[in-house]
């Protein structure tokens, strides 16, 4: 008989079921079967009751199918289960699947039979099987027979290995669950041999081992497959850990141009940052990663490390990181992590001759062999690429769809090639290429790479190139990645390929400049040609400051992208310019950093420009008068702290960003920016003079403004009727105008006031600042907030005469308060409000009754000032954990008090964890992101929707991400399906 439960899987295809168990009933169904079943149970893992299938002569067809849909099998081989054809048909097919479909079959040897009575069809068991045999076909005792010994070859428990059978039976449960967990994602499915390099790294990976951590290396040539097997890896084992993340691309940080320091901070806030999900870190030295992540299981994944200074600043001691954390580092060079005493190392082997032909042929033909007349040619190509992966995969999508005699001429080019192999490969593809691809595929190495498809084909709306048509080739020949959401992607060795392309040929022929030397030649003698489309120079580079002729960019008639960047970000100003000096006419992308002038010169046309990013510079003014600029579509003008008046815009009519934040001498945003068509986002932040915005309100397109920290504005503009995302300080409230009625697309609002918190981190949205200011603040939030029907969410920041809230619209999802001293009363929110955050941080004042609205909420997770653990949590305990019994709930709600051991004004951000397990088993894991700066004792109020079904004995674990955070007492209570309000019951 047989039994199976049902679920869908990440494995190679999709499994109905995830185990059939065949059995014959009269031996286990009652004794085996039913603990084995209740095992399962505990483990999450349930089992159908097959008993309501009718039993017959043959297998059931609804058996049959159950078995070809189920990831595994489990075969029951007790005394009498050779006396069963059915049982017997079941192992037929099942064997089939193994051998077919690659189905995972355990054996459980069971009440005295032994595998090799199994295997040989001797001893009792060949006993029963012979009566069985009597009066059937040849073929079919011939098939039986084969399966019996196929069966009784497989590694299988045995009950008389095992002195208690309880044991064996968990230790069979936990075998299916680490089975079932080890599937792969189908992201993989279709990659040649990664099962098998997923194996050898588990094996050196312990992760049965709970004791201490581990780092290991993954270590190979570029093009190997390093990243890919990480991500392999990554996808399939890191949901038993409690945090993970997956740093890509780390080669090539060190030249930064921060010292080591710097370089080291930066590392570690891209790393916490990454892995705690918080956008924008900020950490004052480096000490954070054992602080944040000792006391946690994490799998951190270093991608293509190519410093020591990384692995130092990531990863330089396995106590960094929790009891069970597996740390994994890929890159090319194996003496930098002998150099890090990492002695555990993985070393991927080239794909067999068989493999990497295969992957080839994937590729070439999407199939797995080469057609016939193919062999020989797939064969050669194979041994030019020198089984590399990443060479293969560029080759065979180069050369799909092509003809046999084409075939042959790619690769007498590739074998009479003098330079390197891999570089050769790379390079195939590029030439493979016609003039226009090649042009697309420059530009996007240089100048696009991810960027949007839309940019790019606006940057070359009006050249030769079919960008579309370009942009779907490169794709095809897997020179480029193209997301859903339409971001180019190219391989930093593609990349590199194409940079270098840009140099090989003579200089007056080269289309795009980005070596130093060529660049340096071009600006101060005059040597550029007409034919340059590009420059992209890192000023950086350069040893000393250059003086650029006046005319040398002039000569440069066809520049259309010019891109002057400092990696170094320093104060060194090392460009120089004439006061006469004259821009190319055909400019499109301007991206100058620290531009050194005060004024772009009146030579600059502007007729052309797509994007104006002069971030960082020096200028007072851009322009004088009015200027064309129908094409512009994002103009940046960030931190130029200079900067004393935008010029007339009313022509940039396609204008979509416009950010001049950090402009702390802009006085006035001219009147013209009040009437442009096209423009979705204004970025007025910490523009601390400002105090003239002119009325937003016939922008159509406008999504997002930001005037935070404009704290000499005091009038809120008129805003555009489709506004989404908008930040404002506090004073504007008092003179919110009519529009408000109709900013029904409104869904953030943040209002800042005059105490707001240097750091504001733990919502990556709102800017931190670090903002004083005197005069008057608001008392209330005005009544006519609850007609925003769409707001979804609210932060309202430092004002501290704030004392009471109005009804709010039930749209909120997340309410956030911070620093309101004087807060006592809120309304309830509307009925069938759905929220699900509320921060109401150091408001200590808020009284009895906003308290009980905060903590009635249901599904919410609430943070709030208080001492002690609400009446309504009636499972208590001292400290950071506790343990509960529940017969059955529809979810749980658990609150903690977190005090702080000192005052916090420059503290990090926070986590509270919790660890729920049920019988002993973990469940879920929770991160509650608590906001930094806490000065006194607040509750952390949390939910889960874990339901329970029967009785159980529930553990919760609350741990805190710092030691700066004390967990003082926690507590629990149980929930019951909701009827006409919530209900709570003890048990």
């Amino acid at each position: 008989m047989a039994s199976s439960y049902s679920s869908s899987s990440s494995g190679p295809r999709t499994w109905k079921y995830r185990v059939f168990t065949s059995f014959h009933g009269p031996d286990v169904r009652k004794t085996f079967l039913s603990h084995l079943r209740k095992q399962f149970n505990i483990n999450g893992i349930s089992m159908f009751d097959d008993q309501g299938i009718e039993r017959g002569q043959t297998i059931a067809p609804e058996l049959t199918r159950a078995i070809r849909q189920s990831r595994i099998s489990i075969l029951v081989l007790s005394k009498n289960y050779a006396s069963s054809s059915w049982c017997l048909d079941e192992l037929v097919e099942i064997l089939k699947c193994k051998k077919e479909m690659g189905q995972i079959v355990m054996t459980v040897f069971y009440s005295g039979v032994d595998p090799s009575d199994v295997r040989e069809q001797t001893g009792d068991f060949g006993d029963v099987f012979k009566k069985t045999c009597v009066g059937k076909r040849e073929e079919e005792m011939r098939k039986w027979s084969q399966a019996l010994t196929d069966a009784g070859n497989i590694a299988g428990e045995h009950l008389l290995n095992w002195d208690n059978e309880s044991e064996m039976i968990e230790k069979i449960a936990r075998d299916v669950s680490n089975k079932l967990n080890s599937t792969i994602s189908r992201d993989f499915e279709d990659l040649v041999g990664i099962e098998a390099h997923l194996q050898k790294m588990q094996s050196l990976l312990h992760l049965d081992e709970k004791d201490g951590a581990m780092i290991v290396g993954i270590c190979g040539p570029a093009g190997i497959g390093k990243t890919t097997i990480a991500r392999a890896l990554h996808s399939r084992i890191s949901s038993t850990f409690q945090l993970s993340c997956f740093m890509e691309n780390i080669k090539g940080s060190c030249n930064s141009g921060l010292d080591e320091y710097g370089l080291k901070l930066r590392l570690q806030e891209l790393l916490l940052s990454k892995i705690l999900n918080q956008n924008g870190m900020k950490i004052n030295h480096l000490g954070m990663i054992p602080e944040r992540l000792c006391d946690q299981k994490v799998l951190i994944i270093l991608d293509d490390v190519d410093d020591l200074q990384q692995l130092e600043a990531l990863a330089n001691d396995t106590n960094w990181f929790g009891h069970g954390s597996r740390i994994i580092v890929t890159t090319e060079d194996q003496e930098l992590l002998e150099k890090q005493c990492i002695n555990i190392t993985y070393h991927v082997d080239f794909p067999t001759i068989e493999e990497a032909c295969e992957i080839l042929c994937r590729y070439a033909f999407k199939q797995s062999w080469a057609p016939y007349g193919f062999e020989n040619l797939a064969e050669i190509a194979t041994e030019l690429c020198g089984n590399l992966p990443l060479g293969l995969r560029v080759m065979g999508s180069m050369l799909r769809g092509k003809k046999e005699e084409d075939w042959e001429s790619i690769l007498n080019m590739l074998e009479n090639g003098t330079i390197p192999k891999i570089h050769a490969l790379l390079r195939v593809g590029f030439d493979s290429l016609d003039e226009n691809e090649q042009t697309l595929f420059l530009l996007i190495a240089v100048f696009f790479n991810y960027e949007n498809d839309g940019h790019v084909k606006t940057m070359l709306a009006d050249s030769s190139l079919d960008v579309r048509l370009g942009l779907k080739t490169l794709a095809y020949k897997s020179l480029i990645q193209l997301s859903a959401e339409g971001e180019i992607v190219m391989h930093t060795l593609l990349q590199q390929v194409g940079i270098q392309a840009t140099q090989k040929h003579e200089l007056r022929k080269r289309q795009i400049l980005t070596d130093t030397d060529d660049i340096l030649d071009a600006l101060e003698n005059d040597s550029g040609s007409i034919s340059l489309m590009g420059i992209s120079f890192d000023t950086s580079t350069i040893k000393d400051s250059i003086e650029i002729s006046p005319k040398a960019l002039k000569r440069m008639r066809n520049l259309q992208f010019l891109w002057i960047y400092n990696t170094r970000w320093d104060s060194n100003v090392r460009v120089h310019l004439p006061e006469d000096m004259d821009f190319p006419p055909r400019l499109k992308l301007l991206h100058w950093e620290e531009y050194p002038g005060a004024c772009l010169p009146h030579t600059l046309r502007t007729e052309h420009l797509v994007e104006l990013n002069l971030e960082n510079s020096k200028l007072k003014h851009l322009w004088k008068g009015t200027q064309p600029l129908g094409n512009l579509k994002e103009l940046n003008l960030k931190a130029s702290y200079n900067l004393e008046e935008l010029p007339d815009l009313a022509n940039a009519t396609n204008l979509e960003i416009l950010d001049v934040g950090e402009c702390q001498s802009l006085v006035e945003i001219h009147s013209s920016v009040g009437n442009l068509p096209k423009l979705e986002e204004l970025d007025m932040n910490l523009c601390r003079n400002l105090q003239v915005v002119p009325s937003l309100f016939n922008l159509s397109s406008l999504e997002k403004v930001s005037i935070m920290g404009c704290d000499r504005l005091r009038k809120l503009p008129d805003m555009s009727a489709t506004i989404t995302e908008l930040r404002i300080v506090d004073t504007m409230l008092e003179e919110f105008t009519a529009s408000i009625m109709l900013w029904s697309s409104l869904e953030g609002l943040s209002i800042s006031g005059s105490v707001i918190p240097g750091v504001f981190s733990t919502q990556p949205h709102v800017v931190k600042l670090m903002v004083e200011r005197s005069g008057a603040d608001i008392e209330r939030i005005p009544d006519c907030i609850k007609d925003l029907y769409g707001l979804e969410r609210l932060w309202i920041i430092g004002c501290p005469k704030l004392a009471s809230l109005p009804e709010l619209p039930w749209s909120l999802t997340t309410l956030g308060v911070w620093n309101c001293e004087s807060l006592e009363t809120l309304e309830p929110f509307p009925l069938g409000s759905e929220i699900e955050n509320l921060y109401f941080t150091d408001c200590l004042k808020l009284d009895e009754e906003a308290r009980r609205i905060i903590i009635q909420q249901r599904s919410c997770q609430a943070f709030l000032p208080g001492r002690n653990i609400p009446a309504e949590f009636n499972h208590r305990a001292i400290g950071n954990s506790l343990t509960i019994c529940s017969n059955a709930c529809s979810g749980f709600k658990m609150c903690v008090i977190v005090s702080p051991k000192s005052e916090m004004e420059d503290a990090e951000d926070i986590e509270l964890m919790c660890c729920i397990s049920r019988n002993g088993c973990p469940t879920e894991n929770f991160i509650f992101p608590l906001p930094s700066e806490v000065q006194s004792e607040h509750l952390a109020i949390f939910h889960s929707d874990d339901v329970i079904e029967q009785y159980s004995e529930i553990l919760f674990e609350f741990s805190s991400s710092t030691q700066d955070v004390v967990i003082i007492e926690c507590g629990v209570m149980c929930l019951v399906e909701e009827t006409n309000s919530e209900q709570l019951f003890d048990n």
